[in-house]
């Protein structure tokens, strides 16, 4: 919920009042809130500072991969925004190799205080990042937009036809909104029923929690890949072109995940699986769907997309426990093919290409 909170406020806090003072004072709620869980008294402290921390984070993967979408230049805007999003991707492996080494070591606060601290230094870095030209230019501030651009053109060799000349959104807001929730719902559900519950899903196949911890940092080693290989594909073929056989291939890899009995199955599969899904977070998530909708609009649309997504997964993990405990883990897997075929046919059927399009 707090995730689902957070992208909604981010949405309409950045198109009402600017990118740059929403990018900041997310992180911040995240950092403060994940130092203070470190040192909660009682359960029911934790939750709450959770929650926090998820309205920052929620924030985050809205405000983040839609700014740097509206500072790239048109002809390579995959690239910019895909280039973000293996960076960020790195933070998959990242964080289960860390979670996995403080928890076991040093216990869960380790976790919190850890993270909370490099949140706190990676906002202190941050606090300078300019204004969107894009956002300055609808509200009747192009000399500070102009001044933004000239900087951006002197010191990295800049276009400024890039952003200064855009045409209007070539998608309707209802039309752009049904695509990207359904691009970003199928993306972190098919993700998130994966990888948050892939320990669980190694002890049930007779692991025991420290190897199956190991495994999962192992297979998460795929997120970067996959991203990298989904930023090189975006501007070469095409976002649908990547996103929809992206769909069709996590589909077919996470059915045969699901019958995998051996150590080295498991692994590579899963090695596999989780590169594909993160191929379909890169292109989706950090590139197509901030492109489907209009300036005026575009954090508003790429928040209530991403909320509807977040409000998915708050009721996952339901649907997860009576799906194992009722019909096997395989089960799952068939639901994960599903989920991702049907948004690979959407996407196909209904979705724009944005590929060398200019944002409105």
């Amino acid at each position: 919920m707090g995730l689902f909170i957070g992208s909604v406020l981010a949405g309409h806090l950045g198109d009402f009042y600017g990118r740059s003072k929403t990018f900041q004072w997310n992180l911040l709620v995240f950092g403060i809130a994940t130092l203070l869980a470190a040192f909660a008294p009682n359960v029911y402290f934790l939750i709450a500072m959770r929650f926090i921390a998820a309205v920052g984070l929620g924030a985050e993967a809205v405000t983040g991969f839609s700014m740097i979408n509206e500072f790239a230049p048109v002809q390579n805007r995959g690239k910019w925004s895909g280039t973000v999003s293996v960076f960020a991707n790195l933070g998959a492996p990242f964080g289960f190799l860390l979670s996995t080494l403080l928890i076991t070591h040093a216990g869960w606060r380790s976790m919190f205080l850890v993270l909370g601290c490099l949140a706190i230094v990676l906002w202190f870095a941050r606090r300078h990042l300019p204004e969107s030209p894009r956002w300055l230019m609808i509200h009747g501030k192009e000399d500070e937009a102009q001044t933004i651009i000239e900087k951006l053109e002197k010191d990295g060799h800049y276009d400024v036809k890039n952003i200064s000349e855009d045409s209007s959104s070539h998608v309707s807001r209802k039309r752009g909104l049904l695509i990207a929730i359904t691009a970003i719902s199928a993306t972190l559900l098919c993700q998130y029923m994966f990888t948050s519950w892939v320990p669980t899903l190694l002890l049930g196949k007779g692991l025991n929690i420290v190897h199956s911890m190991w495994f999962s940092t192992i297979m998460m080693a795929g997120a970067p890949l996959g991203a990298l290989v989904g930023m090189l594909l975006v501007d070469k073929v095409g976002r649908k072109k990547t996103i929809v056989p992206s769909f069709v291939l996590i589909a077919f890899a996470g059915i045969t995940y699901a019958f995998q009995n051996t150590s080295t199955g498991i692994l590579v599969n899963g090695f596999i699986l989780t590169a594909l899904m993160y191929v379909s977070i890169a292109s989706t998530i950090s590139v197509y769907a901030p492109e489907l909708f209009s300036t005026d609009f575009r954090f508003r649309g790429t928040g209530y997309a991403n909320g509807f997504a977040k409000l998915l997964i708050t009721l996952s993990p339901y649907i997860v426990l009576f799906t194992v405990s009722s019909f096997g883990q395989e089960t799952l897997f068939v639901i994960i093919g599903v989920i991702a075929v049907l948004a690979a046919i959407v996407i196909a059927v209904f979705g724009p290409e944005t590929k060398g399009q200019r944002l409105g």
